[in-house]
């Protein structure tokens, strides 16, 4: 699926509308095992990035380079540089296509680059290690995107804030991977996958 200027803004608006709507959620979420502020945090992301695309941006690459640096800039902890990340590496792969699967395979792998995280560490990777391939098959579901973000309520964090708990970060979500399953939801919403 090609992924416009149009239906982007659009997924950013569906995204921006989940991270306000669950933001005491997340936060509780962080709250249990990192610094508690996950939610607001995003929150004052996307509100960054939804005054970044207004008037929306001429090409889908200059959108997408708006919503890094607003994610970069905003966004506080590590989940700041990691959104800033993907977004930053959709927008160089953008210059070669607007394939929505092949955008979301470099942000991927930018991702798991920056943060050196691998399927398994209890992060936001758990998601886009299964959720990618998905939208490239065109077979993803909200069900599989909620199965990727509770597989990361059993594990034992390797990195990030949790990783200090050990064996009593579970039983409790990875807040970073839970408002991944939104950005991956909202793309669901606007029928891109």
């Amino acid at each position: 699926m090609e992924l416009t200027v149009e239906k982007y803004v659009q997924w950013m608006t569906n995204f921006t509308q989940l991270i306000t709507t669950h933001k005491q959620e997340l936060n509780d979420l962080d709250d249990a095992i990192g610094d508690g502020d996950h939610g607001s945090n995003m929150v004052r992301g996307m509100d960054a990035v939804t005054a970044a695309l207004e008037p929306a941006p001429a090409t889908l690459t200059d959108a997408l380079k708006k919503t890094a640096m607003a994610l970069i800039s905003k966004v506080g902890g590590a989940s700041g540089p990691l959104y800033g990340t993907a977004f930053l590496e959709m927008a160089k792969k953008s210059a070669a296509t607007s394939d929505v699967g092949e955008l979301l395979a470099a942000a991927a792998a930018g991702v798991m680059k920056r943060g050196g995280a691998q399927p398994g560490d209890k992060t936001m990777v758990d998601v886009w290690h299964v959720v990618v391939p998905q939208i490239q098959d065109d077979t993803l579901t909200e069900e599989a995107i909620q199965t990727a973000v509770d597989h990361t309520r059993d594990l034992v964090a390797h990195k990030g804030r949790a990783s200090y708990l050990g064996e009593r970060a579970k039983g409790h979500l990875d807040p970073g991977a839970v408002s991944t399953g939104y950005l991956f939801t909202s793309l669901l919403n606007v029928g891109v996958k």
